[in-house]
């Protein structure tokens, strides 16, 4: 007997709220290149932290990797990128093993093995059995890896066995959607051979993934593939260049997502500083108004448009003063152009930005801007500014044990858009400013903006039967002023004498 419980007289209960869902990203690029052997089906795409990490997984020839010291070469530096797998071709299926412990790549774990085997299925086939694989002569797991591959010759030629330096992998030396290689398993039965499906961390309980190969995809179908991945921005750098209808598609494709996304595009079309023609892939997508694709000419750098993204991704929207113009900013790595006057004016027209070199000696990025009628600050500023209200207003219906369906409940809605609201007046996306749009609720057109913004919800008392019966809050409007920025200036000076 322990006696009574304490919760007889005192009963304390601990309830945790449900945790907030966090704003998406607007600070990440993602390249998508056709690079084989690096990025597998399964796992689509990999997150990077520095051009260092580029370079352990890509050639510093590779398409991506140059793209990438763009995007990094950038002041303030940008912190993530993401490299996604393009299935250009068709692809290889593998098998990726767990990443191995230092205590099981010590050399004498592997060279008291004469007699090593393993079962494994290639490309959908029965089974293959391989033995007799002796590693006594192995210098490291480089040498494991090779001593297996010259083993898997007789049963699979066309496979592939390597040491990745931290773990081993399998490639079929086939390609398309029936390209595979299984998951190991142990010989059965033995038969006095040592199991090295284990050994390799490439069972189905150890193995990192197997992953199958693809079929040649379109452009536009690796970014839906890859979509919902964490990324904002998106560009192709590939070992092919993509044609402008190609272009032409992912930009309808990331005008219509759900998800917020901008899409990135590098030219060096000469026709596009031409004027009179209108058929060059800047004219084609400002003429269709692609308010989420960003183009730049460029003739010294196919990838310039990464560290135009570079820039532009490192803006803090929770900070103060943060938000920034593109206009005027350097593209380090990016060889300015030397234009002509109606050059300038003609990529202007086209709405299409250029590193541009003056005569004081200095280079801009101009002119900043979307290929449809908007600033590159103001879609990105309004993307955050969307998803931030959005999040606040979950996360209220979610914690709350509920928002009633009165005037105060749906003001504590409103009270949740002005604190995003209120961050954008702080980080100095929208500012003070006359609204000459047509009013609502209490706001005229012609009224003082002191805030930036203006927020109005009607009554609960004065709403549709049907909506308040379906639970539905009142419409909520927005009127927010955006501070813009000043990108050009005019000077008089009155002299006298």
């Amino acid at each position: 007997m322990q006696g009574l419980s304490v919760s007889r007289v005192v009963d304390v209960t601990v309830n945790f709220s449900p945790q907030a869902i966090p704003t998406q990203r607007f600070d990440t690029l993602m390249i998508l290149g056709d690079t084989a052997g690096v990025i597998d089906s399964s796992e689509g795409i990999r997150e990077y932290n520095a051009i260092e990490d580029v370079q352990a997984d890509f050639t510093t020839a590779a398409p991506e990797y140059n793209a990438a010291v763009l995007f990094f070469s950038q002041i303030p530096k940008p912190s993530t990128l993401f490299i996604g797998g393009w299935a250009r071709i068709a692809t290889k299926g593998s098998l990726t093993g767990g990443p191995l412990p230092l205590q099981n790549q010590i050399l004498s774990n592997w060279t008291t093995i004469t007699n090593g085997a393993f079962n494994v299925s290639v490309d959908g086939a029965p089974a293959i059995h391989i033995t007799g694989v002796n590693l006594t002569a192995a210098l490291n797991m480089n040498t494991v890896a090779s001593i297996i591959q010259t083993a898997l010759q007789a049963s699979a030629p066309a496979t592939t066995f390597v040491w990745t330096g931290q773990s081993f992998k399998m490639t079929s030396g086939t390609t398309g959607i029936t390209s595979s290689v299984g998951f190991m398993t142990a010989p059965s039965p033995p038969g006095g051979t040592t199991d090295l499906s284990a050994m390799l961390f490439m069972t189905q309980a150890l193995a990192l993934r197997s992953a199958p190969g693809l079929a040649p995809e379109t452009p536009v179908a690796a970014l839906a593939r890859l979509d919902g991945r964490g990324w904002y921005a998106a560009f192709f750098a590939a070992s092919v260049p993509l044609t402008d209808a190609q272009h032409v598609a992912n930009c309808g494709y990331i005008e219509a997502a759900t998800d917020k996304h901008i899409y990135g595009i590098t030219t060096s079309e000469a026709i596009v500083l031409d004027p009179t023609n209108a058929t060059d892939i800047a004219s084609v997508c400002s003429g269709a108004g692609y308010m989420r694709t960003v183009i730049s000419y460029s003739l010294s750098n196919q990838y310039a448009i990464c560290s135009f993204f570079g820039r532009a991704l490192t803006v803090n929207f929770e900070g103060s003063n943060t938000t920034i113009t593109m206009k005027f900013k350097i593209e380090p790595g990016v060889s300015p152009e030397l234009l002509s006057a109606t050059q300038a004016s003609t990529l202007t027209a086209k709405r299409c930005n250029v590193y541009a070199q003056y005569n004081n000696g200095a280079a801009i990025n101009q002119e900043g801007v979307m290929a449809g009628r908007a600033y590159f600050d103001e879609i990105h500023g309004l993307d955050w500014l969307a998803n931030r209200i959005q999040n606040d207003m979950w996360n209220l219906l979610y914690q709350a044990p509920k928002v009633p369906q009165t005037n105060a409940g749906v003001h504590l809605l409103v009270n949740r858009a002005d604190s995003g609201l209120s961050q954008a007046f702080t980080n100095g996306l929208i500012a003070e400013g006359i609204w000459n749009a047509p009013g609502f609720g209490t706001l005229n057109q012609g009224d003082l903006l002191a805030n930036g913004w203006y927020c109005f919800a009607n009554s609960v008392d004065t709403q549709n039967e049907a909506d308040r019966e379906a639970r539905i809050a009142p419409l909520i409007q927005i009127a927010v002023k955006l501070a813009g920025a000043v990108h050009f200036a005019d000077v008089l000076i009155n002299v006298n004498r």
